[in-house]
């Protein structure tokens, strides 16, 4: 755990460093001409930890344009939630959070949603690139048919589709359904067009390759799992790591909010190559100009 949970204070600190570095900024205008508010009787810092800018002459702290934007649950935990969102390979579940920092369950839930909703991938990330390997599974609740012949037919658990790069970055999304509109759409919204694609023997995927670099399969039903270079283990992969979340820590994930723990871990598979501390530090400086508000949330 970071030294950064040990108190209110050097919590507070440690935001301010992560988003400003040696020069605070005014988060109204953007002046660098600004002080710290300090108690006029005994010199110490303001009990809010304000801001004043010179320039606007508005007041403010670390939390504004953030995703902890008026959360009046104390930093230190924020603290303690963003190392353990960015560190557990499998995920924390709000219930590990409300025993740990002694917070309401609603209140974890919320503060865990917003630390996912920071680790979102924005408009601006790149597309994906080289061989990208293609697949669909379903997540939570139990189908209605069992048998290989069914894809997914009579279910209620929810579709999601994933993309990744051979030994780089993922993009996941949840689906309406996996027909072959709905999978090639999200193939073009994910991927770079000079990319070769490669899918299992699923006819949804038929004709992709005509937008793309190439498209190759390999036949899942005939026992074939790698033709050479051609395989979809990667992403396969990718979804037992999503899976094993979701069971062993999450054990039910409400198709309603599932696309945020989708979130959570493609940030930490796309920055696995980060130690812990980079990683938390990572999804720290994301969070700045996102805000998540649940409308009539009466929580912390």
């Amino acid at each position: 755990m970071p030294l950064a949970c040990a108190d209110e204070p050097t919590a507070v600190e440690f935001f301010e460093a992560q988003r400003w570095g040696d020069t605070p900024a005014c988060v109204h205008c953007g002046s660098v001409n600004v002080y710290k508010m300090v108690d006029r009787k005994t010199g110490e810092r303001n009990k809010r930890f304000l801001w004043r800018c010179l320039d606007c002459k508005q007041q403010y702290t670390v939390r504004i344009a953030t995703v902890f934007e008026e959360s009046r649950l104390p930093l230190r935990h924020w603290c303690y939630a963003f190392w353990r969102a960015a560190t557990s390979k499998k995920g924390v579940s709000a219930l590990e959070i409300k025993r740990h920092t002694q917070c309401s369950y609603r209140t974890a839930l919320f503060l865990m949603n917003r630390i996912r909703f920071a680790m979102a991938p924005d408009d601006a990330t790149p597309k994906l690139n080289g061989v990208v390997e293609c697949d669909e599974t379903y997540v939570g609740g139990k189908p209605r048919y069992k048998g290989i012949s069914k894809r997914g037919r009579g279910t209620r658990k929810t579709p999601v589709f994933a993309a990744v790069e051979r030994s780089g970055r993922i993009r996941r999304r949840v689906v309406a359904d996996v027909t072959g509109d709905t999978l090639k759409e999200a193939i073009r919204e994910v991927v770079d067009s000079r990319a070769l694609i490669m899918t299992d023997e699923n006819p949804s995927y038929n004709g992709i390759g005509l937008e793309y670099a190439g498209h190759e399969s390999v036949r899942h039903g005939a026992k074939e799992y790698a033709r050479g270079d051609v395989n979809t283990n990667t992403v396969e992969s990718s979804f037992a790591l999503v899976k094993r979340g979701i069971v062993g820590i999450y054990h039910n994930v409400s198709k309603k909010h599932l696309h945020r723990y989708i979130w959570q871990f493609d940030f930490l598979w796309n920055n696995r190559e980060l130690n812990d501390g980079e990683r938390m530090v990572l999804a720290i400086r994301e969070a700045e100009g996102k805000r998540l508000r649940y409308k009539g949330a009466n929580v912390l």
